[in-house]
């Protein structure tokens, strides 16, 4: 995949890039694999706001991805089609039965290509197999946490993560953020890379894609009043000397921890911080 630039005929237009769409061979996807998707814009079920800057944007249809790929499954890429709702690309594929699957592409997956599912699968790029069976030092992603519940990490367009060693009845990989994290030998991971690798290099450009994606305008809240913000209120834009930054309802910001982690970091072996902590 390249990376499509435009001329500076608009400010908005000058240094926009966007994605080409080349390795896409149809525009149209499998109705029985979509499903509406309802926009809720940042509102849980009592129709509270709970994530801000959220509303609008394009209408679109959900993609139903088969991130647990049945063992013994031998299909046939069909078409690499575009999904709105994530990063990456995804295949639409037809099994040895006559089933149609969509599944995350990675960079190799091309019309006819063929993907094996199981412990018996070749050790080739796009073949799903159980961590116990792939060598030490391999690429893959789309990675099972609990064996049999479906791939959940190394997703997003141009992830990948190593696996690292075995030991036992855990497997350490590394993921793409640094951390090395143990897995069970029994959960499954693809082989390769997710494709569209040069998502990340996309600039978007103008607010006006920023609306179509979904995502509304953020206000500093300097410029707020002081009814509707710590900050707010005051003249030139003061917030109060020696305050420090706070969320509109009053939590600090700057290094003071907010969140109730219940859960265990036994299997993390090595930190995604460390490397930082370092510096």
């Amino acid at each position: 995949m390249a990376i499509k630039q435009y001329k500076p005929t608009t400010p908005g237009r000058r240094g926009m890039s966007s994605q080409d769409f080349d390795q896409i061979t149809t525009r149209k996807p499998l109705k029985s694999l979509i499903k509406t998707k309802k926009q809720n814009a940042g509102r849980n079920n009592t129709g509270r706001i709970t994530v801000r800057h959220r509303g609008g944007g394009v209408k679109r249809h959900y993609r139903l991805v088969n991130h647990k790929l049945a063992p013994g499954t031998v299909a046939t890429v069909e078409h690499i089609e575009y999904d709105p709702n994530r990063s990456a690309r995804i295949a639409r594929i037809k099994d040895q039965n006559g089933l149609y699957h969509y599944v995350i592409a990675d960079t190799q997956m091309r019309q006819g290509h063929k993907i094996t599912s199981g412990a018996e699968a070749p050790i080739e790029s796009s073949n799903r197999l159980p961590l116990s069976h792939i060598p030490n030092g391999t690429t893959i992603y789309n990675i099972e946490i609990s064996p049999g519940k479906g791939g959940q990490m190394a997703r997003g367009a141009g992830t990948k993560a190593q696996l690292m060693a075995k030991e036992g009845d855990y497997a350490q990989v590394k993921l793409p953020s640094g951390e090395v994290r143990r897995f069970r030998v029994e959960c499954m991971a693809s082989i390769g890379t997710v494709g569209n690798v040069q998502h990340q290099n996309i600039k978007i450009g103008s607010a006006g894609r920023n609306r179509k994606k979904g995502i509304r305008p953020s206000v500093r809240g300097v410029v707020m009043n002081a009814t509707d913000h710590p900050h707010g209120g005051g003249d030139g834009g003061s917030h109060g000397p020696g305050k420090p930054p706070r969320t509109p309802w009053g939590q600090l910001t700057l290094g003071h921890r907010t969140r109730r982690r219940k859960y265990s970091n036994k299997l993390i072996v090595k930190s995604r911080h460390e490397a930082k902590r370092k510096r």
